[in-house]
């Protein structure tokens, strides 16, 4: 499993407002954590959201949507149903100055 990878999830259970169900969600934890580490670190694709300032227009599979980094979560491996393929490079680069802005003082 890599940065940008793009996996079906079990998200369930969750509590409040947080994104529910299984759905695709990209990986975004650093490659050196993913392969040490039996958690990585994910954001939700949706296709039903509208756009907020934090998240990132992208298309997968021929669906439009958005990557939420504004719901990034940390899951186990066995949350992992399935790989479904990869980000683009510059959607997956946009995620990544998202969660810097994010993050950054």
């Amino acid at each position: 499993m890599s940065r940008g990878d793009v996996f079906l999830v079990e998200l369930n259970p969750t509590q409040g407002q947080k994104i529910r169900k299984t759905r695709p969600c990209v990986v975004v934890s650093p490659d050196e954590l993913n392969a040490h580490l039996g958690t990585f670190i994910i954001a939700p694709l949706t296709s039903g959201s509208f756009s907020y300032p934090y998240r990132v227009a992208c298309s997968f599979e021929g669906k439009q949507g958005h990557v939420v980094p504004d719901q990034l979560r940390t899951v186990d491996r066995i949350r992992l149903v399935k790989k479904l393929g990869r980000l683009d490079p510059s959607t997956m680069q946009r995620v990544l100055e998202v969660l810097q802005e994010m993050f950054a003082p």
